[in-house]
């Protein structure tokens, strides 16, 4: 299966259907796949998604994974570093940006109202 992107030009986003809950989230949070796959078998691939966290919803364990991650909040409020019980941490607004290497704990998070971010992941190339 061919992992590269395809060519698209611009296009309307139907912003209402192509969700789903990425493996290990909790419902509240959605995917919806722009571009791209992750081999992460093979440690190979980018993926272009956005991803939504529904008023309230919080992880409650650090994320860690082998690709780069650059995340942009688009939208809403994010807060980083909650507990488990989605308590805590530090709350950022749009327009922020992080880019994290491979191996970086990052979390968990949580939404009070709600939020839309732009990611772009990838690996090294070899």
């Amino acid at each position: 299966m061919a992992i590269g992107k395809e060519h698209k030009e611009f296009h309307t986003l139907d912003m209402d259907k192509g969700w789903e809950v990425p493996e290990g989230y909790p419902s509240g949070i959605q995917q919806k796949i722009l571009s791209g796959r992750l081999d992460e078998k093979n440690k190979r691939g980018s993926r272009t998604r956005l991803l939504r966290f529904l008023p309230g919803v919080y992880t409650t364990a650090p994320f860690v994974h082998e690709y780069w991650e650059e995340v942009y909040l688009l939208s809403g409020d994010l807060i980083v570093g909650n507990d488990e019980q989605g308590n805590g941490g530090e709350t950022f607004s749009s327009p922020t940006y992080a880019c994290r290497p491979p191996g970086a704990f990052h979390g968990p998070f949580k939404s009070l109202n709600g939020c839309l971010l732009y990611e772009i992941h990838y690996y090294d190339p070899v």
